[in-house]
């Protein structure tokens, strides 16, 4: 069987592809693994600067793999029958990830690699394939590509940790329409709802050329930048001040802040040390 999510790396940048074209990358138990293990393996990698983010063959990822969870489901009734709780829902309570479960964790690890994830969307993107492209720094997508926030179809609520992401990007009301309603809207329209930063009908090359200019600054100032961003949320005015400064006093006068204005005086590609 082929690696289910592979990962590239030139100057800097990270190519990471979910790798399951033959079912639309839709996320089984072998899928969501592997999902945990490359963000593992990214975190722990030296001299990323940036991650794009995409999905191999027709789509991005099509969300769960229905027949997997009703399987899954089934054994999980038969398991419990005659109890009153359900094993998965103590599953899902469990904090096995710091403060997430491991649902959770799949999606949210890729809010908080410290390089930018720049997510590049084309085909479906829909339940948890979407809840991904949340997660991401950046999303560039297809105009036509399928989005969807598709739990409730299914009797579900979304619940791999994007109510985290969604309130910072998403106006209150369209996010209650998509989430009781299910429907699925295009890149175009992502774009008017606030999913959406850059269309392309290249999501892929467009997203390279993003990574390529973020891998081109200085990385430590890059990833206090996204710290700070992704903090904001939670932060009140005192915090989000004081955080501002103690970042600058770490990246201020360092070689790379030096080396950041000499390559701009001199009008040449900066050499930072990761």
């Amino acid at each position: 069987m082929s690696e289910r999510v592979t990962i590239s790396v030139a100057n800097h940048i990270a190519d990471v592809r979910f790798n399951r074209p033959d079912k639309m990358n839709a996320l089984d138990t072998e899928q969501i693994d592997a999902i945990v293990a490359a963000g593992e393996k990214l975190a722990a990698m030296e001299g990323i600067r940036a991650i794009v983010l995409s999905g191999e063959g027709r789509a991005f990822c099509a969300g769960l793999d229905m027949g997997n969870f009703a399987a899954s489901a089934a054994a999980a009734s038969s398991a419990d029958k005659g109890k009153n709780d359900s094993p998965l829902q103590k599953t899902l309570a469990e904090r096995t990830h710091g403060n997430a479960n491991k649902f959770q964790h799949i999606v949210l690890q890729w809010r908080r690699l410290k390089a930018p994830v720049i997510a590049a969307v084309h085909g479906p993107c829909i339940g948890g394939g979407l809840q991904f492209a949340s997660a991401a720094d950046i999303r560039v997508v297809a105009p036509d590509a399928k989005m969807s926030i598709m739990e409730m179809r299914w009797g579900l609520i979304p619940d791999m940790g994007s109510y985290t992401t969604w309130r910072s990007f998403v106006r209150d009301d369209i996010l209650r329409e998509l989430t009781y309603t299910n429907r699925i809207f295009t890149g175009e329209e992502g774009k008017e709802l606030g999913f959406v930063t850059h269309l392309s009908d290249d999501p892929h090359a467009k997203a390279m050329e993003i990574a390529t200019e973020i891998a081109s600054k200085h990385p430590q100032a890059v990833q206090l930048a996204k710290a700070l961003i992704n903090k904001l949320p939670d932060l009140n005015e005192d915090e989000i001040l004081m955080m501002e400064s103690e970042g600058q006093d770490q990246v201020s006068r360092t070689p790379n802040q030096v080396e950041a204005v000499y390559a701009f005086m001199q009008k040449r590609a900066a050499n930072f040390t990761d």
